[in-house]
């Protein structure tokens, strides 16, 4: 069989599921992500940037091409993930708009991106309503990213029935992907005889059509399930020209028309799964066509060359992640990650029935009340992303402009956003995974029932649903793993309640956390909310401080808007007091403000305490109450002067007890714990605060690294290698800018050989990144002006070769 009859393609689904706290509009701290700040700035660092900047490594382990994997696979990003990636990470949101623009030249005017379901449901189990808004959501998206209409889109889990096909054919899509086992049956286009591939047994080289009953069709790829199930888990990442001949190796002669080998996995695997493996895809893409084993391609591509010659039929209510169809996500089917032996998933069917039940007490009203304001509840519903991707006012008018059936009031818009935020969280609180993993007390399946509490707040403040009571009581049936936890109405009462966010809750955040950073222009923003301070007032005495406010809280998602009054008092280190309630008229202001700061004057807290009880009631206030990261912060801050006069005198300790430690580790003698304790200590944080100075002293690196290494000092390897890869690449940086400065070079040589010795794992991707271009850029012309016996190029080029050598970087002759 010819190679130019040879096509391969690699799909990577790129998908996290939507982390947003769904008051605050952004991720919080996420302790698990250690040392990052969450989840999604893990994957990123560790999957989604290195495809943008892969490495192909000659012979040596040396990097001799850099490429954009994603130029050259066919992909998808779950939208909820562009939409944080492009507020977080634009230089990699970029990179992936770019890679589809190249693939655009590639592929014969055919994009490797396709769409995806909008926040990754489990569409058999969704009503066609709620299937027919995922999918114009997740078009609408990919549309504003893209600039293109796409040709295919890619189903949550690959789960599938005929209405789903159906939508994305009314939709005018071309094609999706599925697993070989949901395939029923095939026969030639025309053909009268049926041909039963249950079990997987269909041709995955083809493409297949798929008539529907509406009269519509949609093109089928079944992706090749053994070298997909390989890649996932059998270690064929583990080296990329294995990879690419397994590919290869699947082509067979006993066939005359050209063969589409591919495959389709979590795109995750490459980096975050496995790391290197966008290594491994790097080389098997590049191996395959230097070799001329194969053509590489994309769907769209191979379809309008190769129209199918088959049609399909599939067999619904199945996924590619579970083998009981779509149990896994309403039932303890027993498919789960395998890492709890012995857990059950009995609390799947009763999370899923609470859903359901909010869903089918949320629609009908919402139907009838927004249908006072708009044209076409449903269809405003559908066009909602366009706001969702856009909430300047003028965007929002201009939607208000398009669906209102009439002017409408500043309340009435209020209203309608509020209602359309009801409809998506009813959709967010579908995201899958929810119900894959092991556990109802899961960050996954806390954040859905999160959304799904959202949507209740709003339900109660738009419709007067109060639905909370109701849906604990459907929870208390989702037995937990967990003793503690008892079962999902506990998990709500301890991870979810206390989550629920509203202005006067944002006015406390606002008030205790402007004790410590306060904008004096009065003007700030919490999160997805615009604080305006109409009155603001600070008292001191000694370590004591007051704070008497009033300040206008309005929220850029439904425009929401009220007045806070407030009054906050800190007693030093972590000890605040505050109290806070919606507007209070002039006359009770000044009441309580000369009230509490008599009290104050006279250092009465007592009476302050009892006066600001008596003015807001007694739902007192803490460092408690703020949201996670800006608890993190001030926690730190107070802790700092402590933790300063603990590294004293664990410094003196280490100091003090030098020479003997010293002593002892030369006759091997293992050191006491305590004075082992203090040395660890000291050299983590000497060498995170020599790796944050501003300018590096290369001569302290030194000495430390000499320490850590003498006395087996125990690392934080995970933090301290963070801030080693950044520092490394932040001095790379200032080289970029001066690329002749030989003494930033010779600088950056030796601080690389230093941190190399130390027993962290180093991220150098970016870094490696900057010598690769640098090497391209100026190496050529400083050998030229080497060999005319400029002394200052020697000597630059023998810092850059013993750099590039060290980082892992082959020198471009």
């Amino acid at each position: 069989m010819r190679s130019m009859d040879k096509f391969v393609c690699i799909h990577g689904h790129f998908y996290q599921p939507p982390r947003e706290n769904p008051w605050l509009e952004e991720v919080e701290l996420q302790e698990s992500a250690y040392p990052y700040h969450d989840w999604n700035e893990r994957i990123k660092a560790e999957c989604y940037d290195p495809n943008t900047a892969s490495r192909i490594m000659n012979p040596k382990g040396k990097i001799s091409g850099i490429v954009n994997n994603y130029s050259k696979i066919s992909f998808n990003f779950g939208p909820t993930l562009l939409y944080w990636m492009e507020r977080h990470a634009p230089h990699i949101y970029d990179a992936i708009l770019e890679a589809d623009k190249k693939s655009i030249e590639r592929f014969s005017g055919h994009g490797s991106a396709i769409a995806q379901v909008y926040n990754h449901i489990i569409m058999p189990l969704a009503n066609r309503r709620d299937k027919y808004t995922q999918v114009r959501w997740g078009l609408k998206d990919f549309e504003k990213r893209f600039e293109r209409s796409p040709e295919g889109m890619w189903l949550p889990e690959t789960a599938v029935d005929v209405e789903t096909l159906e939508v994305l054919a009314e939709l005018s899509l071309k094609f999706t992907i599925l697993a070989p086992h949901q395939a029923a049956k095939i026969r030639e286009i025309d053909g009268q005889k049926w041909f039963d591939v249950t079990g997987g047994k269909i041709n995955p080289r083809r493409t297949y059509l798929c008539h529907l009953p509406s009269g519509n069709t949609i093109n089928i790829f079944f992706y090749d399930r053994a070298i997909s199930h390989e890649v996932s888990f059998g270690g064929l990442l583990n080296n990329g020209e294995i990879f690419a001949k397994r590919l290869v190796g699947a082509f067979t002669e006993l066939e005359v028309n050209p063969q589409l080998v591919h495959i389709a996995t979590d795109g995750e695997l490459y980096g975050h799964h496995h790391r290197f493996g966008d290594m491994a895809l790097a080389y098997c893409l590049d191996y395959i066509e230097s070799n001329n084993l194969a053509r590489i391609t994309n769907y769209g591509e191979f379809l309008e060359k190769f129209p199918p010659r088959h049609e399909v039929q599939i067999i619904e209510n199945t996924s590619w992640s579970c083998v009981h169809g779509v149990e896994r996500w309403r039932s303890n089917c027993g498919c789960n990650t395998r890492k709890k032996p012995g857990w059950s998933q009995e609390w799947r069917q009763p999370l899923r029935d609470a859903m359901d039940s909010l869903r089918e007490r949320l629609d009908p009203p919402f139907e009838i009340k927004a249908s006072r304001y708009l044209k076409d509840s449903w269809e405003a519903r559908d066009n909602y992303i366009v706001v969702i991707l856009n909430r300047s006012k003028q965007n929002v008018e201009d939607f208000f402009a398009k669906h209102a059936k009439k002017d409408l009031s500043e309340e009435e818009k209020r209203m309608v956003l509020k209602l359309l935020e009801m409809q998506r969280y009813t959709m967010l609180m579908y995201s899958s995974d929810g119900w894959f993993f092991d556990e109802i007390s899961d960050i996954e399946a806390v954040q859905i029932m999160r959304c799904a509490t959202r949507a209740m707040q709003l339900g109660y403040e738009c419709l007067g649903a109060q639905l909370e009571s109701e849906y604990i009581s459907i929870l208390k049936n989702a037995p937990s793993n967990i003793p503690k936890f008892e079962n999902g109405a506990k998990v709500f009462d301890m991870f979810v309640k206390p989550a629920v966010v509203d202005l006067i809750k944002v006015g406390v955040h606002h008030a205790i956390s402007s004790l410590f950073n306060r904008k004096e222009s009065g003007l700030s923003k919490v999160y997805c909310f615009n604080v305006d301070d109409q009155i603001y007032e600070v008292s001191k005495s000694g370590r004591l401080m007051l704070v008497i406010g009033r300040s206008s809280i309005s929220s850029e998602i439904t425009w929401d808007k009220e007045v806070i009054s407030f009054s906050v008092l800190w007693l030093g280190d972590h000890n605040v007091y505050g109290g806070a309630r919606e507007f209070m008229d002039d006359n009770t202001f000044s009441a309580m403000r000369d009230k509490i700061k008599s009290s104050f004057e006279r250092d009465d807290i007592r009476e302050m305490v009892r006066s600001m009880d008596e003015f807001f009631g007694t739902s007192s206030y803490s460092l408690k109450n703020l949201f996670k990261d800006e608890q993190m912060r001030i926690i730190n801050s107070i802790l700092q002067v402590s933790l300063e006069n603990a590294t004293y005198y664990y410094r003196r300790i280490f100091e003090d007890n030098y020479p003997v430690m010293r002593f002892l580790k030369d006759i091997g003698i293992i050191p006491p714990k305590a004075l082992q304790a203090a040395m660890d200590i000291v050299i983590n944080l000497e060498i995170q605060k020599a790796l944050a100075a501003e300018e590096i002293d290369i001569k302290l690196v030194e000495r430390l690294v000499e320490n850590a290494r003498r006395f087996s000092i125990g690392l934080d390897e995970g933090l301290i290698g963070l801030k080693a890869s950044s520092k490394i690449a932040s001095e790379l940086g200032k080289l970029v800018n001066q690329p002749e400065n030989i003494k930033d070079l010779e600088k950056v040589e030796r601080l690389v050989e230093l941190l190399i010795k130390l027993p962290i794992r180093l991220d150098l991707w970016q870094s490696q990144n900057m010598i690769f271009s640098l090497g391209k850029k100026y190496y050529h012309s400083m050998r030229e002006r080497s060999k005319k016996d400029e002394e200052e190029a020697a000597r630059w080029l023998v810092a850059f070769e013993r750099l590039s050598e060290k980082i892992g970087v082959q020198v471009q002759l």
